[in-house]
């Protein structure tokens, strides 16, 4: 078997014969920068073999290399076969970096009614006159001290053993934890004296890359730490996909505890912030898409990438949070989210509750965009979903010097309309490295502003400017100059990355609208926008209107909830009711299958221009497309 060298830490590791070098690094859990899922098309997983044979095609991927990198020995490691043993050297832009992960929660206000509460108790000890057995005495005291009836209590086995001790150990002065269970209640733990301020629980959004945690008192409601990291299922693969087909192999388990070990890891930094222990969390609410659900239960997810992608369950489920490998109280107790389909899961039914949309007559929007895209168009009485592939050129994928939201990446952008010179600001303020979703965005309607573009995204090389130039097979337009970058490299936007950018965008315009005709809903009709997720946190409204992502409504109507999913977990992990609320969107949300959907390609070519071909659906673009040809005329 060849052997893989990884430098500079001279990491060894064997691989399969035709395993690629990616290959290597996941087992080695190298985590590299494959946006596109290792299908050759983004260029972020660059490496240099040093010394060996490999097996990739330079005349097919050269447009991803400079002449220089050639000659170093370049190649993608999602594409290059080991032929021998080989030492190759993995310059840092092709690893993960840190992330700017989206953790704020609005904090909407919500009726505190966790589901789970603690009794102190004193209680009498069994006499010859009183000769009542302890469980009976102990509920009887939490029947008494406000809680439910006893003979509404489920007490496990593992609970039952551990009363007698701890009853006498403690002098009968104890604290009974009971938890909301379907159908019932249920003790699930009897602790020595009064450790009734210690009851805490848990809201997770279990992200396909990143986990965001956030740790509140079941007491008062009140956030005491958060945190966020990736997903170690990254090192399986970085995308849905990968991770299914990973499963499929035998890998289902492997996958399931890296998940536990994510949540975990998270769990335990926003504990320590917070001061408590783990012990003290007894309840956990999880909101992911349908696919990172079922692998956290350790549900075979294999058969939801095959027609018809029919999920194993789409109602909400509940266990112990340690059968899932969760690290809090013993039989505490875990929540996840329902899901509509394959692919709109509880992180989108999260994204609802959060937005409020189900609770208004007024006809709403929600977007959620990365990789893939969820569309949810409704009110309180009825909701219509869909979800699709944006494709990865939106989070930085297929973009020459696209990159996710790393330090050094361009978020925001904006063109001098006479000088034609950017101005633009990178994730902690140094030099740019790429440009990210929201600065392609900016970046893509500026162009257009400018009249750099035209409405099909050719670039107009009859500019006489140093900044619009052919390059070696496209032509691009730069924004960053060699000497103000920190990679080396002047920093440009092709007419490729743009085709791939307006085919992203019309994806999503084409998801909305088709959900619009479905319902019978114009634009005027939307009286709001709602962008979730760490992509549309950050995006210029304006500027997502002018080339197309999203119908043309006024900006004001256009809303960010921030990170939905782990707004809609705090909700329920402070409500129960809302619980029902959960299932009732779940059933009352019609999904779409865009594929099975003849208007949507027609749609979807009617959006592949910039706006759209139509644009008397987007009249304050069509206004300033027609001042900006003036103004260059």
């Amino acid at each position: 078997m060849p052997a893989v060298t990884f430098l500079p830490g001279f990491q060894k590791i064997s691989v399969e014969p035709g395993s690629t070098i990616l290959d290597a690094a996941q087992k080695a859990q190298i985590h590299m920068n494959v946006v596109c899922g290792g299908e050759g098309k983004c260029g972020k997983c660059i490496v240099f073999v040093k010394s060996g044979r490999v097996d990739f095609d330079r005349k097919k991927f050269g447009r991803l290399f400079s002449p220089g990198e050639i000659d170093e020995g370049a190649c993608l490691a999602c594409q290059a076969v080991p032929l021998d043993d080989v030492q190759v050297f993995v310059p840092e832009n092709s690893l993960i970096q840190e992330q700017k992960i989206l953790i704020d929660a609005r904090g909407i206000e919500t009726e505190f009614n966790p589901a789970v509460w603690k009794y102190a108790l004193e209680l009498a000890p069994p006499s010859l006159e009183d000769p009542s057995p302890d469980l009976t005495r102990l509920l009887w005291g939490i029947e008494k001290s406000g809680g439910p009836k006893e003979n509404k209590i489920y007490v496990p086995l593992e609970v039952i053993r551990r009363i007698p001790a701890v009853l006498r150990e403690s002098g009968w002065k104890i604290t009974g934890t009971v938890t909301l269970v379907p159908g019932g209640y249920r003790l699930i733990d009897v602790e020595k004296g009064d450790t009734s301020g210690n009851l805490y629980g848990a809201a997770v959004d279990l992200g396909t890359t990143t986990i965001v945690v956030y740790v509140r008192s079941l007491i008062d409601g009140k956030v005491v730490g958060v945190a966020s990291n990736y997903n170690k299922q990254i090192s399986c693969g970085e995308d849905i996909l990968s991770r299914v087909n990973y499963a499929r192999k035998g890998g289902l388990s492997h996958l399931q505890s890296l998940a536990a070990e994510s949540i975990n890891d998270a769990l335990t930094s926003a504990a320590n912030n917070a001061g408590i222990d783990l012990d003290d969390i007894y309840e956990v609410v999880v909101a992911g898409n349908t696919i990172m659900t079922h692998i956290l239960m350790g549900i075979n997810p294999a058969y939801m990438i095959e027609e018809p992608y029919v999920p194993v369950v789409k109602r909400y489920l509940t266990s112990s949070a340690s059968r899932a490998g969760i690290a809090v109280k013993e039989d505490a107790g875990l929540f996840i989210f329902p899901a509509v389909s394959d692919y709109i899961g509880g992180d989108i039914i999260a994204d609802v509750l959060a937005s409020g949309m189900t609770e208004s007559e007024e006809v709403s929007l929600l977007i959620d965009i990365g990789t893939n895209f969820e569309v949810v168009l409704g009110n309180s009485d009825w909701l219509f979903s869909c979800s699709g592939a944006a494709g990865p050129a939106l989070e930085g994928g297929e973009v020459l010097f696209g990159m996710r939201a790393n330090p050094g990446a361009i978020e925001e952008v904006s063109l001098d309309l006479e000088t034609l010179v950017p101005e633009y600001r990178t994730i902690n303020q140094i030099k740019p490295k790429g440009i990210c979703g929201s600065g392609l965005i900016d970046l893509l309607a500026e162009l257009l502003r400018a009249c750099i573009i035209d409405r099909t995204g050719r670039i107009n090389t009859s500019i006489s400017h140093e900044r619009v130039r052919t390059g070696r097979y496209y032509p691009e337009f730069v924004v960053a100059w060699k000497h103000d970058t920190g990679i080396e490299k002047d920093i440009v936007v092709t007419e490729n990355d743009i085709k791939n950018l307006i085919m992203s965008k019309a994806s999503i315009l084409a998801a909305c609208i088709t959900l619009m005709n479905q319902a019978g809903i114009r634009r005027e009709d939307i009286s709001n926008i709602y962008f979730s997720g760490a992509f549309g946190n950050y995006i210029n409204k304006e500027n997502a209107i002018i080339i197309g992502l999203i119908p043309e409504v006024p900006p004001e109507k256009i809303k960010n909830i921030g990170n939905g999913a782990i707004e809609g977990a705090n909700i329920a992990l402070l409500n129960r009711k809302k619980r029902k609320v959960l299932d009732e969107i779940a059933r009352t949300m019609a999904y779409i299958e865009l594929n099975a959907e003849p208007s949507f390609m027609d749609e979807y070519t009617r959006s592949t221009f910039l706006p759209h071909t139509d644009l008397a659906q987007f009249p304050m673009v069509e206004e300033l497309l027609e001042s900006c040809r003036i103004r260059r005329d």
